[in-house]
């Protein structure tokens, strides 16, 4: 199999979906349901907008589905896109009104606003998908503050590996900050 080749499942999928097949869906929905309304809960901060996300992406999943593109990626990486710019398209148009009405901050708050939310969105994708070791290294450190030894001996790995792992997780999420910035986005909070 050539290295650029998508994954099986993922080009199966989307020819089930492209034939109207109503188990495909249900398969799809079942296997990333959680990831679409996780990411749009951190966007919106709203579980019922969270929701209606939800519904919005597997619509426009079952009505589009050549828009999907198994060579351009994993069919995971481009469900959560959707997700984020269908997420991001609702909190702006929430915060624009609420601009309108008198009742939000400035434009630049706005912005402020929904770039914080992407990166945040984005870091739990991020997490989400890095492979198990380099999760479970980050997880030790961050939520049990352990240090790279300590991290070693409870992954029975070497120190040097323990810091390879927790050096390519923190990579990986160091690109979520870097990820949509706004225009003009200075990054000051």
């Amino acid at each position: 199999m050539k290295k650029d080749a998508p994954p099986r499942w993922d080009r199966r999928m989307q020819q089930r979906l492209a034939r109207g097949e109503a188990a495909a869906l249900g398969e799809l929905y079942d296997r990333f349901a959680s990831l679409v309304h996780g990411l749009a809960h951190r966007v919106l901060g709203d579980e019922r907008a969270a929701d209606g996300i939800t519904r919005e992406v597997f619509t426009h999943v079952w009505e589009h589905p050549d828009a999907y593109d198994p060579k351009q990626g994993p069919l995971r990486s481009w469900v959560a896109g959707l997700t984020h710019r269908l997420a991001v398209q609702r909190l702006r148009a929430t915060e624009t009104a609420a601009l309108t009405r008198g009742d939000g901050a400035s434009t630049e708050e706005l912005e402020r606003k929904v770039h914080r939310a992407s990166v945040a969105a984005r870091a739990d994708y991020i997490v989400h998908s890095m492979p198990t070791p380099l999760r479970a290294a980050l997880e030790l450190a961050y939520f049990q503050r352990r240090d790279y030894r300590q991290t070693a001996a409870d992954l029975g790995v070497t120190e040097d590996e323990a810091r390879r792992r927790l050096r390519l997780g923190l990579q990986l999420l160091s690109t979520a900050h870097d990820a949509g910035k706004p225009p003009g986005y200075g990054g000051a909070a």
